[in-house]
């Protein structure tokens, strides 16, 4: 009986010297379309499949594949009489290979202006189907969904005359799902947002999320721990895109803290640096010159700021380099560096400098967490603030660039874990406590690593406090107007409070947990 294989593929990188390795094992090609064209230009021969099923191509290439005669010869289990017995009887011959690369349909919705009915006419749907079936059928059928299998495969065809090994067969078949899997994940996720938009979450019942293998990590947060970096190819921005110019390999850590540094700094249309150790800032500040920026923000802590992570909102400058240079620093991102100040930070050794894209609109829509079992997902904490719904509930009334170094407390103790406080003042931070499981030990920490007096200074609260030692001890350090979601059932004991020890308050609205 003659073997067949079946080649239907978008990117027909080394599919002609594969095609003459079957030739050469003697197998007979089936193809369709621009593959059969490419095989057959190349002098191999090769038989439509519309000639083989006796069955044409039509509805513009949508139905081609779709017939007993391709999915009964890649179903049918060689070892049940049964199945053979049909095949037999219906003409139905076997195909032992198929080779498979789908639609590009992420390489579609990544044109400019891409309309919704191109995006739908690059949905796959025989490749998939077949993918499938021979991956059901890995004990008699050899499935390959990517050129990168096509050197393992040639090896395996001479090394057993012609024949691929069961082993194989069930890795390559693992592999198929998987691309099926992350290619029909693609399309679910980008039509969510095409169709269902910002409601997306509010109507996904089951959802998944493709991730794209990027590169082995040494190990995870510790030694003993496997890990790998994924991307997701629907996210187009951020640090998984970010370009390393200099230094030793990114760590599991060092991605994590970069991604919390970046994501901060983004926030501000400014000139801003945020300074990150262990995903908390250690120190964040804007100004109108990205030097000024980074010295506010690296006195803020400059002992946590020992081999921290630094992310810059423009140009890096020699002036800063000069600055990075002085210290062990573990990673700086930045959306570009000036030739001198790449050159100087490049003789560190053990420096990893990033460029990358500092732009909020490409924040992630959506995040997540897992748990045991199962994983939570919400939207990203990226609001749009309007200070005319926040409330001023004390006597003492903010002025105006009170209220503005209020806002950029509250912007900051976004980024910082729960506990959080933020002291500030003239856009910098000068005292952060972080994580703490109550909120007047955030308070307490805060003004035991203030880098400055904070008399005068702006307190942010991620929530609202429950009790009012904390506005007291806020108060013993001087602090000026305070910052806060409100909403505790004591919210009018801690205006009194505030009113009490002279400190004007203003209430969000909006909770800044970060876990």
């Amino acid at each position: 009986m003659n073997k067949y294989a079946l080649i239907s593929v978008s990117d027909k990188t080394g599919i002609i010297e594969l095609a003459k390795n079957l030739t050469k094992h003697n197998y007979k090609i089936l193809s369709t379309g621009g593959s059969a064209k490419h095989i057959r230009e190349n002098g191999i021969d090769v038989t439509d499949v519309s000639e083989y099923t006796g069955f044409p191509e039509m509805m513009d290439g949508r139905v081609k594949t779709l017939h007993p005669k391709v999915h009964g010869g890649i179903l049918a289990r060689r070892d049940i009489s049964e199945h053979c017995k049909a095949a037999e009887e219906n003409g139905i011959s076997f195909i032992d290979m198929v080779i498979i690369n789908l639609y590009p349909f992420e390489e579609t919705i990544n044109k400019e202006g891409v309309s919704l009915e191109e995006t739908i006419e690059n949905i796959d749907i025989g490749g998939p189907a077949m993918v499938r079936s021979a991956s059901k059928n890995y004990q008699d059928v050899t499935v390959v969904v990517s050129p990168s299998f096509y050197t393992e495969i040639i090896q395996e065809l001479d090394a057993n005359s012609g024949k691929t090994t069961l082993e194989l067969r069930k890795k390559l078949a693992v592999a198929a799902f998987q691309q099926t899997a992350f290619y029909d994940s693609i399309i679910s996720n980008h039509l969510s947002q095409v169709v269902l938009g910002e409601n997306s979450l509010n109507h996904t019942r089951v959802t998944t999320i493709p991730l794209r293998y990027r590169e082995k990590m040494r190990y995870g947060e510790n030694p003993h721990q496997l890990s790998s970096f994924f991307s997701n190819p629907l996210e187009k921005g951020g640090i998984t895109h970010a370009k390393q110019l200099h230094g030793k390999e990114l760590s599991f850590n060092n991605i994590y803290d970069v991604d919390a540094a970046y994501n901060l700094a983004c926030e501000f249309e400014k000139p801003a640096v945020a300074v990150i150790k262990h995903t908390n800032p250690c120190g964040c500040a804007t100004a109108d010159t990205i030097e000024e920026a980074y010295t506010n923000a690296y006195n803020t802590d400059t002992i946590s700021a020992f081999g921290g992570v630094y992310a810059i909102n423009r140009e890096l400058s020699l002036a800063i380099a000069e600055e990075l240079a002085k210290i062990f620093v573990e990673v700086v991102v930045a959306p570009s560096y000036s030739e001198d100040a790449l050159k100087l930070l490049m003789e560190k050794k053990n420096i990893r400098l990033l460029t990358a894209d500092f732009n909020k609109n490409a924040l992630p829509a959506v995040n997540g967490k897992f748990v045991s079992g199962g994983m939570l997902l919400q939207d990203n904490d990226i609001p749009v603030y309007d200070e005319s719904t926040w409330k001023i509930v004390t006597d003492i009334k903010p002025t105006e660039k009170e209220i503005n170094d209020l806002k950029f407390a509250f912007t900051v103790v976004k980024h910082v874990k729960s506990n959080a406080i933020v002291y500030a003042r003239n856009g910098k931070t000068i005292g952060i406590g972080a994580g703490q499981m109550s909120r007047v030990d955030s308070v307490n920490i805060a003004n035991s690593k203030k880098c400055e007096p904070t008399e005068g200074a702006m307190m942010a609260s991620d929530a609202f406090f429950p009790f009012r030692d904390a506005v007291d001890n806020a108060a013993k350090a001087g602090i000026k107007a305070i910052i806060q979601p409100g909403g505790s059932i004591k919210d009018q004991d801690i205006i009194d409070a505030a009113n009490e020890l002279g400190i004007a308050m203003v209430f969000t609205g909006m909770r800044h947990f970060r876990h």
